[in-house]
């Protein structure tokens, strides 16, 4: 399903930005996929490099002069263009220092927009509804520009895109309360007309976007009402028309957001994908008043995906480039990363995650799309499921929650779910348990461990419907909730999973012994730490029989030597030790079970300190031994780390701490080990190839015995 990663500041906004209703004049995308240009509300155009959150140049207009609409990058010419004081084009480049010694030209009447597309000429857009290829227009710049709206039609929005190597220049009107779709394609240039129906009480879109997918142009836009519609315009078969013909434009209704108190006042929508949508400013399902998030809503099953709260005033505005979102909100621009796998009906309800068949546990209330993909007969919760049944819920408030006892309040989670059809589960868990945590954090004295287990053992929620969860039950040391959402939860971000990790492995053991855990994961731990073994087993034909451990002389860290091993010790290799007790195991297990993205787990794994790190690392040796000697540890039924998995948190923490692990003293046995860590080998065997060459070196006679020699190795 859809994920919101981790975001970062680009810049903070300037005082007269944050007081306007107007955030910023626009972001537009430059060279590839690292740079954007930026034009601030006021008088300035800034290039930032995205990754490294810079400005790279900075433009300004003189005192009096005021920047009309966004600066775009010329792809073509690697120049920028902007529009100052409706009628002046400035074009300059990145090199150039002072706006005003660079080329300016004033045009014949007032303009809208100017448009840039990749590989693209730049479009010009006047406020009359006129559109001028910029080469065409600054060839004479005062040359007569006809009216294609009427008297009173004003533009309201507009974009350029490509459509089979042809640009289609998109904007929309208003006129009395009518609104209108505008659509010229260039080259051979024609134009269309078409009238929106008219939305309930007159409202006007709050936001517009426009993408191009197989031979049509899709039209989203969104209502203060919550209603968002797509219109479809084909663009085969276009004609001569001279746009004065009005057509009627169809549409249908996507989703059906929940408004709260009062109709939207600052809301966008963006398309992600054919299937997923990006919406800010509008109320989260979950959430109570006076929030404002950032949702990714699936459109084709009408479920929330992934949602992320942004702090302070909240513009209406919201940009994507290269599977990032740009967002202003109070006084910063924010940067967030965000994934849309592709839609599926498993993807959509939560439930497709990186689980074994036989760990996969049905929940009440949606079937086991894992089950049916197999064959196996399931029965529907409900035979006339709808779109509905999986789609947004309005917010119903549980006014009771907020001053009832503990017991009262699991009274009535379990007559909700006793009650609740496979309908309404869902949202029912969901606001229970927004409510539940939202109290919580509220009330240092209040907090229902079992009923919020309860809940999330229903499956029936995810990490993104109520974010605050698993970090409170970090805060209350509820470690039996936090396995119980790492094992239900597949969009756990990888921030979360390293601060689960982090407390895990610092927790002592006593602590952890007192913890309640799910039976099946202490089941396995006791089993694998006892060295008890399950009938004898086969893998690929045949059994396999301990490691061959060869020794030889040593040092140990204080330089003494450690005796070789005598041959009956060599043929028996000792049995592997568990560095941490049981519990502590169990938690961790669920960790090196939690879904992750490299890229963005890396980075995480830093913050944790070199004890910690051998400590983890010491832990994965152990169950590496173990499922090594043991062949059936991964016993069927038990919740268990897979040998894969174990692997690849080794060769993680070997990326983030290598060096550490190489300098510090406490890790020099563990990584003396004949498993040498995977990785390490790796990386050392590149090191061992350049001491064999060096050896294989002529010595040199005339090398003294205090003389340097510098060996360059290629």
């Amino acid at each position: 399903m859809a994920a919101l990663y981790e975001g970062y500041t680009l810049f903070g906004l300037v005082q007269s930005q944050i007081s306007s209703h107007l955030g910023i004049r626009g972001i537009e995308q430059e060279r590839d996929d690292d740079h954007v240009v930026v034009t601030d509300s006021t008088r300035s155009v800034t290039l930032y490099k995205v990754s490294d959150q810079k400005p790279l140049g900075s433009w300004t207009v003189k005192q009096g002069q005021t920047l009309t609409c966004p600066a775009v990058y010329n792809f073509q010419s690697k120049e920028y263009v902007a529009i100052s004081d409706k009628r002046v084009i400035r074009i300059w480049k990145e090199g150039d220092v002072l706006l005003d010694k660079t080329f300016k030209a004033t045009v014949s009447s007032d303009i809208w927009r100017v448009q840039s597309a990749p590989e693209q000429e730049p479009v010009v857009l006047f406020e009359r509804g006129a559109v001028r290829m910029l080469d065409l227009l600054l060839s004479d710049p005062q040359q007569s520009i006809e009216e294609v709206l009427d008297q009173d039609e004003l533009i309201r929005w507009n974009t350029v895109i490509l459509a089979e190597s042809r640009q289609f220049v998109i904007f929309t009107t208003e006129q009395k309360g009518k609104h209108f779709l505008y659509l010229q394609r260039l080259n051979p240039n024609t134009l269309q007309r078409y009238q929106l129906e008219r939305e309930e009480s007159g409202l006007a879109p709050l936001s517009c976007c426009a993408s191009y997918r197989e031979q049509n142009i899709c039209l989203l836009y969104l209502y203060p009402n919550g209603h968002l519609y797509q219109s479809v315009v084909s663009t085969r078969g276009w004609g001569t028309e001279d746009g004065r013909q009005v057509l009627p434009l169809p549409r249908r209704l996507l989703l059906s957001l929940s408004v709260g108190e009062g109709p939207l006042e600052a809301a966008s929508a963006l398309e992600l994908d054919e299937a997923h949508v990006a919406v800010v400013g509008v109320p989260h399902p979950s959430a109570g008043t006076g929030k404002d998030f950032l949702c990714i809503w699936n459109t084709n099953f009408q479920t929330l995906q992934a949602a992320k709260e942004m702090g302070g005033k909240i513009y209406g505005q919201l940009w994507c480039f290269f599977n990032k979102l740009f967002i202003p909100h109070g006084k910063t621009l924010s940067v967030i990363p965000f994934v849309c796998p592709k839609s599926s009906l498993a993807s959509a309800l939560g439930k497709l995650k990186q689980a074994k068949s036989e760990e996969s546990k049905s929940p009440a209330s949606v079937p086991s799309w894992n089950s049916i993909l197999h064959g196996e007969k399931v029965q529907p919760s409900r035979p006339q499921e709808t779109k509905k049944t999986l789609g947004y819920f309005s917010v119903t408030p549980f006014p009771s929650l907020q001053t009832a006892s503990a017991e009262d309040v699991q009274r009535e989670v379990e007559g909700v779910l006793t009650r609740s059809d496979a309908q309404n589960l869902q949202q029912s868990v969901s606001l229970f348990v927004s409510a539940l945590v939202s109290r919580s954090l509220e009330e240092s004295s209040f907090y229902t461990p079992s009923t919020l287990a309860r809940l999330v053992h229903t499956q029936c929620m995810s990490h993104s419907v109520c974010p605050e969860l698993l970090l409170l039950a970090l805060e209350r040391k509820d470690y039996f909730l936090c396995q119980l959402c790492l094992q239900f939860f597949p969009d756990i971000p990888e921030a979360v999973t390293c601060a689960c990790l982090k407390a895990f492995v610092s927790m002592p053991d006593t602590d952890a012994e007192k913890v309640s855990l799910e039976p099946d994961s202490v089941s396995f731990m006791e089993t694998l730490i006892s060295g008890k073994h399950v009938g004898n087993y086969v893998q690929n034909g045949f059994s396999p029989s301990p490691l061959d451990v060869e020794h030889t002389d040593a040092l140990s860290g204080d330089g003494v030597a450690i005796q070789t091993k005598t041959k009956e010790e060599e043929t028996a290799p000792s049995e592997p030790t568990c560095p941490v007790g049981l519990h502590k195991a169990v938690l961790l297990n669920e960790v090196l079970q939690t879904a992750y993205s490299d890229t963005f787990l890396l980075p995480h794994l830093k913050d944790l300190s070199s004890e910690q790190v051998i400590l983890f690392l010491q832990y994965l040796q152990f169950l590496y031994l173990k499922f090594s000697q043991d062949a059936p540890t991964q016993m069927h039924g038990l919740r268990s780390p897979s040998l894969a998995q174990i692997v690849d948190w080794v060769c993680l923490l070997l990326d983030a701490h290598f060096t550490v692990l190489v300098m510090t003293q406490e890790a020099k046995g563990l990584m003396l080990n004949p498993l040498a860590f995977v990785r390490l080998v790796s990386e050392l065997g590149k090191i061992e190839g350049s001491l064999q060459e060096i050896n294989k070196m002529k010595v040199k006679k005339e090398i003294g015995q205090y003389s340097i020699e510098v060996i360059e190795l290629f």
